[in-house]
């Protein structure tokens, strides 16, 4: 293999990726950006090179549409053999659609999710499949129908998985969600998986060119929202979010240290609908909203859900709990448990001057591993539509318990007018 510096294919964005891979540390690698941001570049040079490395490698590309195919990954590969220096020592087919290795027989094959026939017993002429791309995610069913590819193609062989994608508006999308570690609600924790976000302002201007760079500028004069998605690859919303200040981030201990005084807020739900209890902070001067902490249970008493408050989360009678007061009796079973709940401060429009004060605030920062089912609401929470498809004004009185409980939390803080 020529002798070729690397630093002028992998851009510093991905050398801690190109890192990790080196050493075996994830078996998956999210990769996602908007347009310029250099991930597909990157995916194409690691699997050529690891193919070049290992002889008993092979790699298999998907795209939901095989018709795809050959103008975007089979191209894109073809560009790292030859930047790579070496396009002698490979040769490509159009049908069947493959890139051989020659000095070892190695291919990269490719295929579309359209025709999952064709994933069905694929025959290698030696080693296995080491590498996986699902190029372009948000195109496919979801996760559900990548783990069936996976599971026909690799049949109990490991490999390193390649997913790229550019994240769509909506963080209701499958993709957004499952980059979150978010199935069903719930935060799950998946140790096997590597997450990587890079834009155009990352890579070496000289790599994108004048075209290009004077492309991004104009939409980010003309339409910054459009900007941000496309070319940074943000989750913008379809333009019917209520919450536009949400900002999803670690919030280390640290920085709670530093907050100053907290809030509890509590939901009370009665099934099919959960009962939810958050912890918030909020910084007056930088007018931010932070969520800290949450409790999510379905089907339980309030003396139970007392009972998991104080075991779980350590509350006594130091601390008030400001509670959704349609009903006394709650309140009254949380009191008896040793709780110190009041009934949130409540009139005609409390719900809609509430909702307004929260979304007028400069940021509501969310910790989605402390709180995912909070951020999960608070990211999906959109106007209704009309008919012709138009949002209406209004706020819908569906899936917003943690936002409710939020709500109640800073029931006094938004009823001052020192806010």
């Amino acid at each position: 293999m020529p002798d070729v510096r690397l630093a002028g294919l992998i851009a510093p964005a991905f050398h801690a990726v190109h890192a990790d891979i080196r050493r075996g540390g994830h078996a998956e690698y999210w990769l996602y950006g908007g347009r310029g941001s250099g991930k597909s570049s990157f995916v194409s040079v690691e699997i050529v090179l690891g193919m070049m490395r290992d002889p008993q490698a092979n790699a298999l590309v998907y795209r939901k549409v095989a018709d795809t195919l050959r103008e975007s990954v089979l191209a894109q590969l073809w560009w790292a053999i030859e930047a790579l220096g070496v396009p002698d020592c490979w040769r490509r087919r159009v049908s069947p659609m493959e890139i051989e290795y020659l000095p070892t027989g190695q291919r990269i094959l490719f295929r579309g999710a359209d025709d999952p026939q064709k994933s069905k017993g694929i025959k290698l002429q030696k080693g296995v499949f080491r590498y996986l791309w699902f190029e372009e995610l948000a195109e496919f069913d979801g996760m559900q129908a990548i783990q069936t590819i996976k599971a026909s193609a690799l049949r109990g062989c490991s490999a390193i998985t390649f997913y790229s994608y550019n994240p769509p508006q909506s963080a209701a999308n499958w993709v957004n969600e499952e980059a979150l570690c978010i199935h069903e609600g719930r935060l799950r924790v998946r140790p096997e998986r590597m997450t990587h976000r890079s834009t155009y302002l990352d890579m070496p201007p000289q790599w994108l060119g004048e075209a290009f760079l004077s492309d991004a500028e104009a939409l980010r004069q003309s339409d910054e929202r459009a900007w941000r998605h496309m070319y940074l690859g943000e989750v913008t919303g379809t333009g019917g979010q209520v919450f536009e200040n949400v900002e999803l981030r670690p919030i280390p201990d640290r920085e709670i240290r530093r907050m100053g005084a907290f809030y509890d807020g509590l939901d009370f739900g009665y099934w099919p609908d959960p009962s939810h209890w958050v912890r918030v902070s909020y910084d007056p001067a930088g007018q931010t909203v932070y969520v800290l902490d949450e409790l999510r249970r379905y089907r339980t008493g309030d003396r139970e859900l007392a009972g998991l408050l104080k075991d779980q989360k350590g509350l006594d009678r130091s601390v008030e709990i400001i509670c959704d007061s349609a009903s006394e009796k709650p309140i009254a079973d949380l009191r008896a448990e040793g709780l110190r709940a009041t009934g949130a401060l409540k009139g005609p429009g409390s719900i809609e001057a509430g909702i307004r004060w929260l979304r007028t605030r400069r940021r509501i920062v969310i910790d989605p591993t402390r709180t995912p089912e909070t951020a999960r609401e608070f990211q999906r929470y959109e106007h209704e539509k009309n008919r012709s498809g138009e949002y209406v004004e209004g706020y819908p009185d569906r899936d917003n318990h943690a936002i409710d409980a939020v709500r109640y939390a800073l029931n006094r803080v938004w009823l001052r007018k020192d806010r």
